[in-house]
C-alpha cells in the first residue's frame, strides 16, 4: 500500500497497519494514515488478494480519528499503530492504539463485536505497584499487543495479558544525575514489559481490559542490532513450542527527539519465544535479526531503513507478516517455519 496523492489524510504516508479478519470472511488492513503536521488516523480497507497473496487494499475509509481531548496533540497528534486481536473467549476484537495528546504518546483501547464499529474503552491505566516505586502512568508507552486467549500471572490466576513498552523520558534530570528509574530496573533503555488483567475482572466489566496490573520486566535490549531498543509487534502467535513474538530492534541516534521521527536509526525485525504457560518467560530469542530493510521501500522513506511489523495473519495454510517500511508504506513478507 502507497500513500493516495489524492488523499489528504494519507499525505505523509501509510504504515503500521493492524488486521482484522471481519464477521463477512473477508481480511481487513486497519493502516495509520498520516495528513499534514503528523495528525494521525486509523484506516480500515479490504485486503485484496492475487492467488493467496495480499497485494493492494480497497475501500479505504476512516475507523478511528481523534475526536477526544486527550487524542489532541500540540503540533503532532491523533491516532496511531493500531494492533488488534481477536480474543474468542471475550468476542472482540480489541484494537490498542497509541493517543498522542497533550502530554506525548499513551496507550489507549477500543473493542469491536465485528470489526466495524470500535467502542473506545479509553487510556490504558496501569495499576499502581508499590513494589515498582514508580507509576507506569507518568511515562509515555508504545507497542502495547494483547495476547489472543487467557495465561496465567505470575500467581496462577487466569488473566488477560498484554505486552507494552514503557519510556524513561528523563529530560527533567539535571546532568550528573541517576534517573529514577523503577525499583529493580537498571538499564533505561526502553523494552518489552508484561502486565495482566484478572479473567474475572474482564468478565463482570470489559472495560477492566484498560486497568493492567502485575508489572513485569519482560526484555530490553541484548544485541548489537538492537542497541537503542526494542518494542513488541503484532499479536503474539501460538506455536508448538510456546508464544512467538516478533519485535522490532532499533539502532543509530534519537537525533529528533524521544517522541518524533528520528533520521538516523534503523530497524529491524527480531523474534522471541515465550513460555506458553507463563509469558513472563522468555524460553530463547533470536541472536541475529531475521528480516532486516533491504528493498528500495524500505530504505528510502519519510525514516529510511525501517521494517516494522504490527500484524500477522494466516491465508490458505501461510502466515503473513504485514509491515510498516520507512514509516511511507506498507508491505508484506511469508512468515516460514524453518528446521532448526
Amino acid at each position: 500500500m502507497e500513500p493516495d496523492p489524492n488523499d489528504p489524510n494519507q499525505a505523509e504516508g501509510v504504515l503500521n497497519p493492524a488486521t482484522v479478519r471481519g464477521s463477512d470472511g473477508l481480511l481487513y488492513l486497519f493502516p495509520r494514515l498520516v495528513a499534514a503536521k503528523n495528525v494521525s488516523r486509523i484506516g480500515r480497507g479490504r485486503v485484496v488478494l492475487r492467488d493467496g497473496v495480499p497485494v493492494a487494499v480497497a475501500d479505504l475509509e476512516i475507523a478511528l480519528q481523534a475526536d477526544r481531548g486527550w487524542e489532541h496533540g500540540m503540533d503532532h497528534g491523533g491516532v496511531e499503530d493500531p494492533r488488534i486481536t481477536w480474543i474468542p473467549s471475550l468476542g472482540f476484537h480489541v484494537m490498542t492504539y497509541v493517543a498522542f495528546g497533550p502530554l506525548g504518546p499513551k496507550p489507549a483501547l477500543a473493542v469491536s463485536r465485528d470489526g466495524g464499529e470500535w467502542t473506545r474503552l479509553g487510556p490504558i491505566q496501569f495499576e499502581y505497584e508499590d513494589a515498582l516505586d514508580t507509576d507506569l502512568n507518568l511515562f509515555p508507552n508504545k507497542d502495547v499487543v494483547f495476547f489472543p486467549e487467557p495465561v496465567r500471572d505470575p500467581s496462577g490466576r487466569p488473566s488477560y495479558a498484554l505486552l507494552h513498552r514503557p519510556m524513561w523520558d528523563f529530560s527533567f534530570v539535571r546532568p550528573g544525575e541517576a534517573p529514577p528509574l523503577p525499583a529493580g530496573v537498571l538499564d533505561d533503555r526502553a523494552g518489552i514489559w508484561i502486565s495482566y488483567v484478572p479473567v474475572e475482572n474482564v468478565k463482570a466489566d470489559i472495560g477492566a481490559l484498560s486497568r493492567p496490573r502485575t508489572h513485569r520486566f519482560l526484555a530490553g535490549p541484548e544485541h548489537s542490532w538492537e542497541a537503542l531498543k526494542i518494542g513488541a509487534g503484532p499479536a503474539p502467535l501460538r506455536v508448538p513450542e510456546g508464544w512467538l513474538v516478533l519485535h522490532h530492534g532499533v539502532t543509530g541516534s534519537m537525533t529528533g527527539g524521544a517522541f518524533v521521527p528520528q533520521a538516523n536509526v534503523r530497524y529491524v525485525v527480531g523474534a522471541l519465544l515465550l513460555d506458553l504457560d507463563d509469558p513472563s518467560r522468555v524460553l530463547a530469542r533470536t541472536s541475529e535479526p531475521i528480516m532486516t530493510p533491504e528493498t528500495e521501500e524500505e530504505t528510502r522513506g519519510t525514516v529510511a531503513n525501517v521494517v516494522f511489523p504490527t500484524a500477522i495473519e494466516e491465508i490458505g495454510g501461510e502466515h503473513f507478516v504485514f509491515y510498516g517500511a520507512a514509516d511511507s508504506r506498507i508491505s508484506v513478507a511469508r512468515l516460514v517455519r524453518t528446521a532448526p
